[in-house]
């Protein structure tokens, strides 16, 4: 018997496409937010419970993540008059 080729036996997947936005903004692990910051993990994760840290995104392996634009926004957002 011959057996079905893999290409055939699956239904073509659709792909969307990545904006260029997305691509070009860098994924920041927690460590590089901190040293940027220059906080300690421990700050960074009370910011997080309270709803104050920059957003962030998790990866499907539980990572943390956080885009180098959002954080700059939310850096501008905490701008205070001098």
């Amino acid at each position: 018997m011959a057996a079905k080729s893999r290409a055939t036996s699956r239904t073509p997947r659709t792909h969307r496409a990545i904006t260029t936005s997305v691509v070009d903004d860098e994924q920041l692990t927690i460590k590089e937010v901190c040293d940027l910051l220059k906080i300690a993990r421990s700050t960074f994760s009370d910011w997080r419970d309270r709803g104050e840290a920059p957003p962030c995104t998790r990866l499907p392996n539980n990572q943390i993540r956080v885009s180098r634009s959002a954080l700059n926004g939310w850096l501008a957002s905490r701008l205070e008059a001098a």
